[in-house]
Parts: structure tokens; sequence; C-alpha cells
């Protein structure tokens, strides 16, 4: 059976399918050219770059699968798929702690102006060192923040650990969890300690903390979770962090309360329209910026690329 890993594998998922008597291809077919030759494949493995539409599937021929190396489907068309009799899985174990752990890389970076004092010192930090050191003085402490988790899945979960190792105070809504046991396993203590979370309301966590992390699935054509209104109902001076999908904030409006000060940063990971960002977002004051790389460490990938196996030989092979 042949399987196309159209945006790549870690080496020891693919190692892992070849030993089970898969054929893995990872040369990348275009976008527009990949409902041509999908048809000779049994398996189509995607991450975020390929779009699993219904051009792709309208001719599927020998595809049965299609495993997105990451969490959620937001680029594959599951309800299409399971109409032409193809299956749909996702790995949304592997990730968690690669995103939560750059949640906190933003945020940490963020509250001590680090995205701008990284541009301004190669350019200024000779001439001007004194008054960059003036302008980056009035940074802030996590330790005693509240932090706001909006979606409180398995990464919502990680990240609200990793806050309160660090002594902040979490809250969080999520409209399908209620109340959660965090398990601090990673802590060097036996038993492993434990703090129950209950999930407040959606308002409660806009309203109470001063920063947000965004968890939840956004599917495209859909508002956005975050918009002028939202802002307005948040803390001023407030940070918000977004590594989970493009379109869950509206860019306009959080570029409007960048400017005035509303919200007093920004973390984004993610946008709406990927690869062609919004120029005026990437210009935006107090603004700290990555590429879609929130899943993409070597540990994470070499997770994710195991998982893929895992759940290709299962599937394909019972």
């Amino acid at each position: 059976m042949k399987i196309l890993a159209n945006d790549g594998i870690a080496p020891d998922g693919k190692a892992a399918l070849e030993k089970a008597g898969f054929e893995v291809i990872t040369e990348k077919v275009p976008q527009d050219k990949l409902h041509e030759v999908i048809g000779s494949y049994d398996v189509l493995v995607v991450r975020s770059a390929t779009k699993v539409n219904k051009q792709v599937m309208a001719s599927p021929g020998n595809l049965k699968l299609v495993v997105r190396a990451g969490v959620g489907l937001d680029n594959v068309d599951a309800a299409f798929a399971k109409e032409k009799g193809i299956d749909v899985a996702n790995t949304p174990n592997s990730s968690t702690l690669s995103v939560a752990e750059l949640v906190f890389a933003h945020l940490s970076g963020a509250v001590r102006f680090l995205y701008d004092a990284n541009r301004q010192m190669p350019v200024n930090g000779k001439k001007d060192f004194n008054t960059l050191k003036k302008k980056y003085s009035e940074g802030r402490e996590l330790r005693g923040k509240t932090l706001g988790i909006l979606g409180f899945g398995r990464i919502g979960q990680e990240v609200g650990k990793i806050a309160i190792s660090l002594g902040m105070k979490v809250i969080a809504y999520d409209p399908f969890v209620k109340s959660v046991k965090l398990v601090f396993s990673h802590l060097p203590f036996s038993p492993s300690p434990t703090l129950e979370i209950t999930t407040g309301t959606f308002e409660e966590v806009l309203a109470d903390s001063d920063f947000i992390t965004l968890h939840l699935p956004h599917t495209a054509g859909e508002p956005p979770l975050i918009g002028e209104e939202e802002i307005n109902r948040m803390k001023n001076k407030a940070g918000i962090v977004n590594a989970a999908r493009g379109g869950v904030i509206d860019e306009a409006a959080l570029i409007k309360a960048l400017e005035s000060g509303k919200i007093s940063f920004a973390a984004l990971d993610v946008f709406e329209n990927e690869p062609d960002v919004n120029e005026d977002l990437l210009k935006a004051a107090n603004i700290s910026l990555s590429p879609h790389i929130a899943a993409s460490t070597v540990e994470g990938q070499e997770r994710i690329g195991l998982e893929v196996a895992k759940v290709i030989i299962e599937r394909m092979k019972n």
C-alpha cells in the first residue's frame, strides 16, 4: 500500500511505516495537482499546508484514509470524506507540550518586551543603549497574574499546568469541559500533585484575565471568537496569545486595540490568511510573531510521526 506524506513525516514515523510494509512517498505534490494523482495512493498524510478539500477527494480512487498530522481537522473536509467512504484521523496528543511551551515563549518574552528589544538592539543598541534600557525597564512578572485559557482541552490543560507551576492563577472556559483534575506528572514528587480546575464562563475569562491564551478551533467562514466587542470587555492593558487557529481573532480589531493601547501586546503564531499574512499586522507595534511553528519541535514532530504510523497501521492492517 502507498502513502503520500505530502507535508513530510519524521524519519522515525516513516521507518515504522516502511517496516510494516508500506511504501511512503514524501515528495510534495502541489495543491493544484493533488487531485490528479491522489487516486493512486491508499493513504494521504498532511499537516497544515495541504488542503484536503472536495476537489482533492472528488475522484478518490484507492484513497481510503486521510491523516492530519496534528490537532484538529481544519484543512480536511471530513464530511465530504465520509460521503466518499474515506476514513479521517488526526494526532491530537503528540504536539501538546510543544504548543504549550511556545505559548510561554511568547508570553514570557512579551511581558519583558523581548519582541521589540530583539529588533532594536542589533540596529540601535550601541548608540542608544541607555535609552533602550529605560524603554524596556517596565516589564511585568508572570507570577501572581491571572491567565485566562479559552479552550481547556489537552493543550489548554498543559498550558494551565505550566502557568500554575510559575505561580500564576488559572481560569478557563470550555463549552465541553466543566471540571478537570490536572496531574503534575512532570514534577519530581511521588505521588504526582493534582489540582482540580472548574471552568467558568466566557465572559468571566474575558473580564478577569491579565493575559488570555486561545485554544479553541475555528472553521473558515465563521465569525472570529475575539472581535472588537470581546476585546472591549477585556481588562485594560491585557495581553493575548493565539497559537491555535488563524481566524479566531479579528485581526483588524486587534490592530486597532494595539494602536489604542487597550491591549498591551499580542503574540501570534497563526493568522487569518497564511502564508499571505496581513502586512499591517506584521508591522504593528507591541506584537510578538512566529510563522505557525507551535507544533514544530524536533521532539513534537518525532511523536507526531510515530502517532501517524500507529494510526495508519491500526486502521489499514486490521
